[in-house]
């Protein structure tokens, strides 16, 4: 019997190796199957991203439908006014006393006439079926002579151009009430601006720019009771109380126009935009549809006064009446300080 035979080193060397690669991707798989069932077992089925579409598309279509309901009503403001037509023209500037001769002239503007041009835009809201609107005041503040056109938005009277009618414009707030001569126009109702809360939804329509009419802007009251230093397009200004905050985008051709609800009813009239991002403001619709109630009804505005006479109490004025304080307003009942209303 013949002795056995040594396995040579270099085979000795390939099972070693062979045997090793069965082994490191054993453990490579094992560690696989473990990585793979640890990721299956933190990481629940979730089914959230189905219900939440869902919400999406609810929302959007609540403001779709609010949007819709609304946008008829919703009309553009144009103001023309006679101006200045200017040409280009030589004059003499030393008059008949020229030195250099009949020949020498300057270049100039003069004016030849004048001619009808649009002068500023804004939005306004028809309320009623025959032709009652709302705007800004600083719409309609134009100069003696100044026209203003309404540009109609449903389907019945679509881009149709109006005369409109100023018929007030409310002395202490930035609200003023137009007319049309139309019947059979669609109209926006008033929602209670008094139970409005931060956070609710708030929808921008009007006319962005002066050229893009019935444009629709989303966002949310931000918040309520705000004061303002507001400046109109004839270079004044204007305090304004008790008027809402919101971040919906408000450009300065949609004065005027409504701010909405998610039903589509109004909650306020755009007024304002601050110089800042995301910071608009509105006077409440409560305070709109007061203005509008007093002109439909009398013809004008006609607000409550306290319909007295006063002096403002300063130290001097309270040493020499021998007030109790140095501050506050004293009622009087003639021109003369020292004609008490009470004694």
């Amino acid at each position: 019997m013949s002795d056995p035979q040594p396995i040579s080193s270099t085979k000795t060397a390939v099972f070693v190796a062979v045997a090793a690669i069965v082994f490191f991707a054993g453990a490579a798989a094992g560690q696989t199957l473990l990585k793979q069932d640890w990721v299956r077992s933190i990481v629940p089925d979730v089914d959230a991203p189905a219900q939440t579409t869902v919400k999406v598309v609810s929302e959007e279509s609540a403001v779709i439908d609010a949007v819709k309901k609304a946008s008829p009503a919703v009309v553009s403001i144009v103001a023309t006014a006679d101006v200045p037509k200017l040409e280009r023209c030589f004059t003499n500037p030393f008059g008949n006393n020229n030195p250099f001769g009949m020949n020498f002239r300057m270049p100039s503007t003069c004016q030849n006439g004048t001619e009808k041009q649009q002068v500023s835009a804004g939005s306004g809201y028809l309320v009623t079926d025959d032709g009652y609107i709302m705007t800004n005041k600083h719409v309609v503040d134009g100069a003696d002579g100044t026209e203003y056109t309404v540009i109609l938005n449903d389907d019945a009277h679509k881009g149709k151009n109006v005369t409109a009618t100023v018929l007030a414009a409310d002395p202490t707030n930035d609200i003023a009430v137009l007319k049309i001569d139309e019947t059979g126009l669609p109209f926006l109702t008033f929602a209670d601006s008094d139970a409005l809360q931060p956070g609710q939804t708030a929808i921008a329509i009007g006319y962005a720019l002066g050229e893009f009419e019935n444009s629709v802007s989303k966002g949310v009251v931000s918040g309520l009771s705000r004061q303002i230093d507001a400046g109109g397009g004839n270079g004044g200004s204007e305090h304004l109380y008790d008027i809402i905050q919101t971040d919906a985008a408000i450009n300065p051709g949609n004065s005027g126009g409504p701010l909405l609800d998610i039903s589509g009813n109004v909650i306020g009239m755009n007024v304002a935009v601050a110089n800042a991002q995301s910071i608009a403001f509105a006077i409440p619709a409560n305070d709109v549809k007061d203005v509008f109630d007093s002109v439909k009804e009398d013809g004008k505005i006609e607000r409550a006064f306290l319909g007295v006479r006063y002096v403002p109490i300063d130290a001097d004025l309270q040493k020499q009446q021998d007030l109790a304080y140095d501050y506050g307003a004293l009622v009087v009942r003639g021109d003369n300080v020292t004609d008490l209303a009470v004694t």
